[in-house]
């Protein structure tokens, strides 16, 4: 698993994971399950790896 997500990237990542998160907070009803959605960029910043990202084959690292 090579990493393929960037700095700034994890940041815009950590900040939509923890809006989608506060759904379950301020949103009612059946609707606020959706955000558990937000654990998908959470979990993506924090290992450095984004699957779908693979697939299209970019990469957001700095070049070593």
């Amino acid at each position: 698993m090579q990493v393929n997500v960037g700095s700034t990237d994890k940041v815009v990542r950590i900040v939509i994971g923890l809006v989608l998160l506060s759904l379950l907070y301020f949103v009612e009803g059946k609707a606020r399950w959706f955000g558990l959605i937000g654990l998908v960029p959470l979990l993506t910043a924090f290992t450095g790896f984004c699957p779908l990202y693979t697939l299209l084959g970019m990469n957001t690292c700095p070049r070593k």
